[in-house]
């Protein structure tokens, strides 16, 4: 959320992320409720100031015709003041509407675009495989070491559903496990944290409103699955009065995660790169409201995703998101996709976003800086690992001719020391 402050005095830079993130939401009917607020709230003070005087005058009064007059008087003040209060509650009740949906404004540094298609790359790292054999999908190389099934749990528990087995389930959490070792020596606070939460965690971190139509929701216990640990994480800060020297403070985040995929039927149906539930390690940043120290935590961010691709032997790219792929808000953020061979294609992995004091200001996260003033802490996350999307390019790019597939070297002591994925034996 924005300081409305902010909006009054910079309205064109905020009608331009408006503009550029395509949010539907009226800022001119947000600054119209804006003033009629500020009316209201002036004219509720001068009337409750002159009922204060009314009741020491009322008081004081001696004749009784006199203070029955101002007793009158008091009345209609008092009718006067409830039917402001009122006014003021309805007002106020639109105005904290609109201003959830005012989006974040936008980086510099940020290009213009309405799609993933008009993102810019940055850089890449590695040579996508040439193969001397036709190579095979994901899919059908899992299907080959009986290692997946996707027919079956479709029917008990829908479209995108998937069961990995043996070396495969291992894989996976070998994955998860090598990323968060790898943050955790970067001193990042391993983080277990509730998969279901109430919409307020998801409207203080900015996934509500506009994000419900990709929310699973448990509508009897007013409950909503997550869709990334980042919610639960900045939601634990609620309302928290933190001291400048406890920051930057980091969590890696472990969970589960849930997603409806609206808005996707019939796109990537077949495979693991679009699936309803997937496992992720998360890195989430609190720290101080200093531009340069939070460009340089998303920087270090970056960093620790790019070298676990490297890591992994993973040929990628990073990408500069564009307007129109930004989230409500996000100021700035950097994808980094691996290399697919199954669709000829870099792919996303990591997702590097930076927020200012959007989302703290939502949540009411603050800090006490040195001079004793209360300031909104920054928040950033990127991903470390999400599976099953990253099994896609360690399958494809570590197949052989044979039909087996190698493990990457920085997987195989999170694999007992296997070198290459076993047939299950049934």
């Amino acid at each position: 959320m924005l300081d409305i402050a902010f909006i009054r005095k910079n309205k064109d830079e905020v009608a331009r992320a408006i503009n550029r993130k395509k949010i539907a939401v009226d800022l001119e009917e947000l600054l119209s409720i804006d003033a009629r607020k500020r009316v209201i709230d002036n004219d509720l003070g001068n009337l409750r100031h002159l009922r204060n005087q009314l009741s020491s005058e009322i008081a004081m009064a001696k004749d009784l015709n006199e203070r029955e007059a101002l007793m009158t008087k008091a009345q209609a003040i008092a009718n006067d003041v409830g039917a402001l209060e009122t006014e003021f509650r309805d007002v106020d009740l639109s105005f904290r509407s609109l201003m959830l949906k005012v989006p974040n404004v936008i980086a510099d540094s940020v290009p213009d675009g309405l799609s993933d298609e008009d993102n810019v790359e940055i850089l890449r790292w590695g040579e996508p495989r040439k193969f001397d054999f036709e190579p095979k999908n994901h899919i059908d190389l899992l299907l080959s070491h009986g290692l997946i099934n996707q027919e079956t749990p479709r029917r008990y528990a829908g479209s995108r559903a998937y069961s990995l087995f043996g070396d495969a389930a291992l894989l996976e959490l070998a994955v998860i496990r090598y990323a968060l070792d790898f943050v955790l020596r970067k001193n990042f606070i391993p983080s277990l944290v509730p998969l279901m939460v109430r919409e307020q965690a998801l409207f203080a971190t900015g996934y509500f409103p506009f994000g419900e139509e990709n929310t699973y929701s448990l509508e009897k216990d007013e409950l909503y699955l997550i869709g990334t640990s980042e919610v639960s994480i900045v939601a634990n800060y609620i309302d928290a009065l933190l001291e400048e020297g406890s920051l930057p403070i980091r969590h890696a985040g472990i969970s589960a995660c849930f997603r409806r995929e609206a808005g996707a039927a019939g796109r990537d149906t077949k495979g693991l790169y679009r699936v309803h539930q997937f496992q992720k390690v998360e890195q989430v940043v609190l720290t101080t409201a200093d531009e340069s120290q939070s460009d340089q935590e998303h920087l270090n961010l970056l960093a620790n995703s790019e070298q676990i691709m490297q890591d992994l032997e993973l040929p990628y790219r990073v990408v500069a998101v564009c307007t129109g792929d930004l989230g409500l808000g996000q100021t700035k953020k950097n994808d980094v996709e691996a290399w697919m061979p199954s669709r000829n294609a870099y792919g996303e992995t990591h997702s590097c976003s930076s927020f200012r004091d959007f989302q703290a200001r939502r949540a009411n996260i603050c800090y006490r800086d040195q001079s004793g003033k209360k300031q909104y802490v920054y928040t950033l996350n990127n991903t470390a690992i999400a599976s099953p999307r990253i099994l896609i390019p360690i399958i494809e790019n570590n197949q052989n001719s044979d039909g087996t597939i190698t493990i990457p070297k920085a997987l195989r002591p999170y694999m007992n020391g296997k070198v290459r994925l076993e047939k299950l034996s049934t």
